[in-house]
């Protein structure tokens, strides 16, 4: 009798813990919700022979939050693996970690050529900041920046 019993609340258990429900909906943080509502673009110039084109645009997307975009066409040389996405006070990228860097916010490192997304971390205001660079830190130069109008 112990033996049907816990065969019972076995086919049980696989019965109700095995339903029909709907795939899980992921939400990726690195990404907007929505569409992108751009504030400020710029086209990337290059520096050092680095290739990089294409345009970063800074926006809010359909929850408030903020992210910098990489267009499609964005392309640089990613074969050092250490391209770093900072917003700047200048087209220079001047270190003062002292100071903490008061005139940088490092956003990450850059992923692939094409669309890329950044989230700007909450409760950081983006105002002061006039352009996006590109640091390649392994070789300590830049790949290249975008003023955002």
């Amino acid at each position: 009798m112990k033996k049907v019993l816990i065969l019972f609340y076995v086919a049980f258990l696989g019965l109700v813990s095995c339903s029909d429900d709907p795939d899980p909906i992921t939400i990726d943080p690195t990404r907007p919700t929505g569409s992108l509502n751009v504030l400020r673009s710029g086209s990337f110039v290059d520096q050092n022979g680095a290739g990089s084109t294409g345009t970063a645009a800074l926006g809010t997307d359909s929850q408030g939050k903020e992210f910098l975009q990489f267009n499609q066409a964005f392309n640089t040389a990613l074969a050092t693996g250490t391209v770093t996405v900072f917003l700047s006070t200048s087209a220079t990228f001047m270190a003062d970690p002292g100071n903490g860097n008061p005139n940088l916010l490092p956003l990450g490192p850059v992923r692939n050529s094409g669309e890329n997304f950044f989230a700007i971390p909450s409760g950081q205001s983006t105002s002061k900041y006039t352009h996006v660079i590109l640091w390649c830190g392994s070789v300590g130069i830049p790949f290249g920046n975008a003023q955002l109008r």
